[in-house]
């Protein structure tokens, strides 16, 4: 059987939500939930308890008052421990006749499950009601007797060969980019008699679609009665610092965004991970909203690289890149030319898009007309994504240069290295501002790094095309790139 490790501290956890829903005086069932955890010899946190008594409210014909519920707060604190407990409460105590429960990562929901079966295996009285359990890849299913059903699905499918569930459990919904999957499932409750929805996450970043927009119903729902969502969010306050200007760790904001620190999480745990990736700390720990997780660029320092718009100089020596997604649906062109003082203006020239797959013959033919226009030296580009449009450009006679391997690592050092001494200039383009932001950084070989395309969850072709222009832009005009007095 699970169990909570419980561990001694003289530090704890805050145990109310720092922002939550408005609460009210109806009935509920949560005391229910609390009662069986307790049974089962998993018995509820006291921030458990919160969320199982204001989440399950339930109004005058029983149905519930919040039919879609939203718990965050930071990682390890209890959230799959909560899910899992709602899950067989859901089935043993409230008869409800279908749960499902999908993640981003499949990975998650089978652990979710396998959690479930060790439980119901080490109690004589759950493991007597269960009919069956499937072990499926992607479809894992356990039914009870009476017909009640647990069922795992991927989060790409998990609408399909599914009617009229009562409850859905949505893991990990930082991970959502987009309406897709969301809705599927969410639209599978119509025809359900009184259906729930639960949703379990930390904080996330500006591609987090689904999390801002129901993070965003749960800050207004204080001032508008109509919206009965269910939000219990566990998070320091914004700009919350890591540590103190004494050095201290800031330990108020931790417990904020832990509520099981002293209980569940040690002190020392914490202390652990502080020296990681601020954006990691901010998103993981402290449950703090960012630009990009894991961000190549500070915001700031691109900020500070804003000019007014720099016009191209077609008599200059000009240097493009061009990179194209890896789904193939996006694609960008950017431009440098050399300023005085080993400055530089970047310019995003042309953006693609297409739902299906980037034209490679039209991208050619767009780019053509650029290349007529300025002094370009060479396009820069990767072969791993633009090797088709390279194939084009290069019989028509303009000159092309593939940037894979460890050219492209320095690429990215260098763009980065322009970026926070302010050698390179940009007219604040809103595209390629976004882009920028956007851009994922992973490690490549011993020390380099690289803009990682796939890491980045969204499109950053112009990112990657701007760091591939920026190497030629920062090459020294002559062999000796140093002078020593």
């Amino acid at each position: 059987m699970s169990e909570l490790h419980l561990v001694e501290s003289t530090l704890g956890g805050v145990q109310t939500p720092r922002i939550h829903s408005p609460l009210n005086d109806l009935p509920t069932k949560g005391n229910e939930m609390i009662d069986f955890a307790a049974e089962i010899g998993m018995p509820l946190l006291e921030w458990q308890k919160f969320v199982a008594i204001h989440g399950h409210k339930v109004k005058e014909d029983g149905r519930w008052h919040s039919q879609l519920n939203n718990l965050l707060l930071a990682r390890q604190n209890g959230k799959s421990t909560f899910m899992l407990i709602r899950i067989l409460t859901g089935m043993y105590v409230w008869g409800e006749n279908l749960q499902l429960s999908s993640a981003h990562r499949l990975t998650t929901s089978l652990e979710t499950f396998r959690q479930m079966v060790s439980i119901i295996e080490g109690n004589d009285k759950l493991a007597s009601e269960v009919k069956k359990i499937r072990w499926q890849h992607g479809a894992e299913e356990m039914e009870l007797k009476g017909g009640r059903r647990f069922v795992v699905k991927a989060a790409n499918n998990a609408s399909r060969g599914i009617s009229a569930p009562s409850t859905i459990h949505l893991d990990e919904l930082r991970e959502y980019k987009d309406e897709d999957a969301w809705s599927s499932m969410r639209y599978t409750m119509m025809s359900s008699k009184n259906p729930q929805v639960w949703t379990y996450s930390n904080a996330g970043d500006q591609h987090s679609v689904i999390l801002n927009k129901l993070r965003e119903r749960g800050l207004a729902a204080s001032t508008n009665p109509s919206d009965t969502i269910g939000w219990f969010e566990w998070s320091a306050e914004p700009d919350s610092p890591i540590t103190l200007p004494s050095g201290e760790i800031n330990w108020p904001a931790f417990a904020q965004a832990n509520p099981s620190l002293g209980t569940l999480m040690h002190p020392d745990n914490l202390k652990a991970v502080i020296n990681d990736p601020p954006d990691i700390v901010k998103t993981e720990v402290l449950c703090l909203w960012v630009d990009t997780i894991n961000s190549a660029i500070d915001a700031q320092k691109w900020e500070l690289c804003k000019t007014d718009p720099i016009p191209l100089d077609p008599e200059k020596p000009t240097w493009f890149g061009l990179d194209l997604s890896p789904d193939r649906k996006f694609a960008a062109l950017t431009a440098t030319q050399k300023l005085p003082d080993e400055r530089f203006n970047l310019v995003l020239l042309h953006t693609w898009s297409n739902d299906y797959s980037i034209n490679d013959l039209a991208v050619a033919n767009d780019i053509a007309p650029y290349v007529r226009k300025y002094n370009v030296q060479t396009i820069a580009y990767s072969a791993r994504t633009a090797q088709a449009v390279a194939s084009r450009l290069i019989p028509a006679g303009f000159s092309c240069t593939n940037m894979d391997g460890a050219i492209y690592a320095e690429s990215c050092d260098r763009w980065l290295g322009a970026i926070n001494s302010h050698r390179l200039q940009h007219g604040g383009q809103d595209e390629l501002t976004q882009q920028t932001l956007s851009a994922a950084k992973l490690p490549y070989g011993d020390g380099s790094w690289i803009i990682g395309r796939r890491a980045s969850r969204v499109a950053v072709c112009a990112a990657v095309a701007s760091a591939l222009a920026t190497y030629f832009a920062t090459q020294p005009e002559t062999e000796i790139d140093i002078q020593i007095a």
